[in-house]
């Protein structure tokens, strides 16, 4: 079962830009956050949510929002996917153990060991104020929309 609104989000520890790591403490007290976990990169459903983020990564920082995208993946095809789409926000490895953090949300698919495509809008208390979750290849349409009216962000 995945988290769900007003829950609690699990702390994470994620492989980022080598040899840093993204934490849930990194963000806690200072910013929200969007954490956004997909399946694979380098696929044209992923590259596509991944652009749609980018594109509207303006308003997430407007809203004091920061964007981190997860997959379980290492961390150098992370980095390079990252570099070939331009995204200008942190790209993490949920490789080791693998799919630790997509387990604890609730969002890892076990045949495929791979995550299912879970939205999680966390506050800056920890608390999940906003979630959508996905299974199978289709885009989630409402995965900058539907966040960002929860931020209750001004669409420009």
């Amino acid at each position: 079962m995945a988290v769900g609104t007003g829950e609690q989000a699990p702390a994470f520890d994620l492989g980022g830009t080598w040899p840093d790591r993204v934490r849930l403490s990194d963000f806690l007290g200072r910013t929200n956050l969007l954490l956004v976990f997909h399946p694979f990169a380098f696929t044209p459903v992923c590259n596509e949510e991944a652009l749609d983020l980018q594109e509207n990564l303006d308003e997430f920082r407007r809203s004091d929002t920061e964007v981190v995208l997860v997959a379980c993946e290492p961390t150098a095809t992370r980095q390079a996917w990252k570099e070939q789409l331009g995204l200008e926000f942190v790209v993490a490895s949920d490789f080791w153990p693998h799919g630790a953090a997509a387990k604890a949300y609730g969002v890892f698919d076990e045949q495929t060991g791979a995550a299912h495509r879970g939205t999680f809008l966390i506050d800056r208390t920890g608390v999940v104020v906003w979630a959508l979750v996905s299974e199978g290849d289709a885009r989630r349409d409402e995965l900058t929309s539907g966040s960002l009216e929860a931020l209750g962000a001004d669409r420009r």
